[in-house]
């Protein structure tokens, strides 16, 4: 099976539009999953351990499962900070590209 990386806004100004990019994040990743791949989506495996863990370890451990994949999964037209770090590295990785282009929340 081939592993696809789900690339999502996540962060976001209230905990309500926060769990919707969660939520969006997820409905992309099942949709995938359908299609035959194995996904790997960084806003559900983090979900809920604010505050146990650095975010750092978070971002470092993503970066490192990222390496593992076959491609992303380019998910909104806005493109946030943690988004163009995974991009550029997926990008010098040279993974596969797949984009859902729905309007980012």
């Amino acid at each position: 099976m081939k592993i696809l990386f789900i690339c999502s806004p996540l962060r976001a100004k209230t905990a309500y539009r926060q769990e919707l990019n969660r939520r969006k994040a997820e409905a992309v990743a099942l949709n995938y999953w359908k299609k035959g791949y194995a996904v790997f989506c960084p806003h559900k495996n983090s979900a809920n351990y604010g505050g146990e863990v650095r975010e750092t370890t978070f971002i470092k451990g993503n970066k490192e499962i990222l390496k593992c994949c076959y491609g992303i999964v380019v998910v909104g037209k806005k493109v946030s900070i943690g988004m163009k770090r995974e991009i550029a590295l997926a990008k010098k990785l040279k993974l596969k590209f797949f984009y859902e282009n729905k309007k980012s929340i």
